[in-house]
């Protein structure tokens, strides 16, 4: 199991894999956007965004089928 994502990391795949097609690349795609809207000042959002597609790149499709992407926001 693929288990580097941090708990911010993890609900930020949540949230745009909702809009996502429920894919690898979907999820690729829906971050690769929301990165291209980022304003100067989203720094914190921007280094996590690019942590994530980062990871997202060198994991196989088969290991990403097996996150479970549903928001813990209790944690």
């Amino acid at each position: 199991m693929y288990d580097t994502f941090t708990f911010e990391e993890t609900n930020l795949m949540c949230i745009y894999n909702a809009g996502a097609d429920g894919t690898r690349n979907g999820l690729i795609a829906a971050l690769e956007k929301m990165q291209r809207h980022l304003e100067t000042d989203e720094t914190e959002l921007a280094e996590m965004t690019a942590s994530v597609l980062s990871k997202l790149y060198g994991m196989s499709d088969a290991e990403f089928a097996q996150l479970d992407l549903y928001p813990d926001f209790d944690e």
